[in-house]
C-alpha cells in the first residue's frame, strides 16, 4: 500500500505538469521550432507522415498483433511497473544504439531512423498493455495505446486535450470510433522535427541520435506508466464503488 500511495501522489502531480500553461520558454522554443521545420526536406517530410500513417492504420486494424510479447501474471501496481520499466530498459538502448548507428550514416539512413523508431517505441507499448494484461484483440485498447502515443509527443494543448480523454477513458472509448491520423502525425511530426533534422547533420549525427532516441524512449516510457497508472487507480474506484 505504501507503494500505491506514493504511485498515487506522483500521477497527481504529473497532471498538474501537464495542465500548467506552457511557459515563455516553451512558446519561443516552439516559434523557433517552426521556423527550422520549414527548412527540413519535402522528402523528409514525407517519409515522416508516411511511416506515422502506416503505424496507425496497423494499430488500429490490429495487423501487427501477432508480434507482441507474453508476460507472467502479476498482481500488484509494483510488480506491474517493474516489469515495464525494465521493458523499457531493453528498448531504450534498443533506441539508443540504432540512433546512433542511422546518425552515422548521413541522411539517407537518418530517414531510415523514423520508421524503426516507430517500431521500437509501438513495441513497448504493446509489451505496457501485455503487463496489464488488457486484450489488445480488442479495438478500443489499441486505440488507447495510441491516444497514449499522441499524449507523450504533441503540443501543450493536444497534450491536455488527449489527457483529459485518458482520465475518462471508460466514457471517453464509446465517443471515440477512430483517430485523427493527420493531427496525429503532424502534432508527432512538430515534436521531433528539430532534433531529428539535427541527426541529418554530419558529424554530430551519430550522438545526436543516440541522446535524442534515448531520450524520445524516455518520455514515452514516463507517459505510458502514468497513463495506466491512472487507468489502474480509476479502475480501484470503480471496484469500491460497486
Amino acid at each position: 500500500m505504501e507503494y500505491e500511495r506514493k504511485a498515487y501522489d506522483e500521477l497527481l502531480q504529473w497532471q498538474r505538469e501537464i495542465r500548467k500553461k506552457g511557459s515563455l520558454l516553451n512558446r519561443i522554443s516552439k516559434q523557433a521550432q517552426n521556423k527550422m521545420s520549414q527548412l527540413i526536406p519535402e522528402k523528409a517530410q514525407n517519409v515522416i507522415t508516411e511511416a506515422v500513417k502506416k503505424m496507425v492504420t496497423a494499430v488500429l486494424s490490429g495487423s501487427n498483433l501477432l508480434f507482441t510479447n507474453d508476460f507472467p501474471k502479476t498482481y500488484s501496481l509494483e510488480e506491474k511497473e517493474a516489469l515495464i520499466k525494465e521493458q523499457l530498459d531493453k528498448y531504450r538502448k534498443a533506441a539508443t544504439v540504432e540512433g546512433a548507428g542511422t546518425g552515422a550514416g548521413g541522411i539517407l539512413l537518418g530517414l531510415a531512423d523514423f520508421p524503426l523508431l516507430l517500431s521500437i517505441k509501438l513495441k513497448f507499448l504493446y509489451d505496457v498493455a501485455k503487463i496489464y494484461h488488457y486484450p489488445l484483440d480488442q479495438y478500443e485498447e489499441r486505440l488507447f495505446l495510441l491516444m497514449v502515443f499522441q499524449l507523450a509527443f504533441s503540443s501543450d494543448e493536444k497534450r491536455i486535450e488527449t489527457l483529459e480523454i485518458i482520465e475518462n477513458w471508460d466514457r471517453e472509448k464509446e465517443r471515440l470510433v477512430d483517430l485523427d491520423w493527420q493531427t496525429f502525425q503532424q502534432e508527432y511530426r512538430d515534436h521531433i522535427d528539430f532534433v531529428k533534422m539535427l541527426q541529418m547533420v554530419p558529424g554530430i549525427g551519430a550522438a545526436v541520435g543516440a541522446y535524442a532516441n534515448y531520450k524520445l524512449l524516455d518520455r514515452l516510457g514516463e507517459t505510458a506508466i502514468f497513463s495506466y497508472r491512472m487507468r489502474y487507480f480509476n479502475n480501484l474506484k470503480n471496484i469500491r464503488v460497486e
